[in-house]
């Protein structure tokens, strides 16, 4: 078990304190959902897992207009409330490779839990889309459609594909773990809009 320096009402509550539009907070709470199957899988830590998935955009309501600033930001966020390096590093490891964050650029995942974290929030914008489409239906979603659709590079188009395959180096099957998502992200359909 793993100390955290807060309980996830008191994430949460963080979250909320910046003007969250909705979408963003559903895409924590899925990430989130995401990581504590993941880690279930794992046998991990479900709660710091779950953590981080819920914190990893923690800036993202202050940064979306200045992508060069998230990440960046996050750390200072993380600090204050008491997180330790380690967290904060994976924090920012989703953002390793993208040119947007010119600080971020150079780096490579190397931990599968740095790999769980990029494949699991970038996984989130093809389910949830997926699910829009069938009338916000997720209670009956296959692996095997879902599959369909992520090798559709024209459906969410912005997900970036390679990034979601970083799964198969954490020792997952995409098959594995578009189930796991799906499982995850059902559990809290209701907190998501979804049915």
């Amino acid at each position: 078990m793993t100390d955290l320096p807060m309980t996830r009402e008191e994430a949460i509550e963080l979250l909320k304190s910046m003007s969250q539009q909705e979408s963003d907070m559903n895409h924590y709470l899925e990430s989130e959902a995401i990581m504590r199957g993941l880690a279930k899988k794992f046998d991990e830590d479900e709660d710091y897992w779950g953590m981080l998935g819920l914190l990893h955009d923690v800036d993202w309501a202050l940064t979306k207009d200045n992508t060069e600033e998230h990440c960046k930001k996050a750390e200072e966020i993380l600090r204050e409330k008491g997180f330790d390096d380690k967290f904060i590093k994976i924090v920012q490891s989703h953002g390793y490779g993208w040119d947007e964050m010119p600080f971020l650029k150079d780096k490579k995942r190397k931990e599968k839990v740095e790999f769980c974290l990029a494949s699991a929030e970038t996984l989130t914008g093809i389910i949830y889309a997926y699910a829009l489409m069938r009338g916000k239906r997720i209670s009956d979603m296959e692996v095997k459609c879902l599959k369909k659709k992520f090798k559709d590079k024209t459906f969410a188009a912005n997900c970036n594909r390679e990034i979601i395959r970083e799964i198969e180096k954490a020792g997952l099957s995409l098959d594995e773990f578009f189930g796991i998502a799906i499982d995850g992200i059902k559990s809290i359909k209701g907190d998501v809009g979804l049915i």
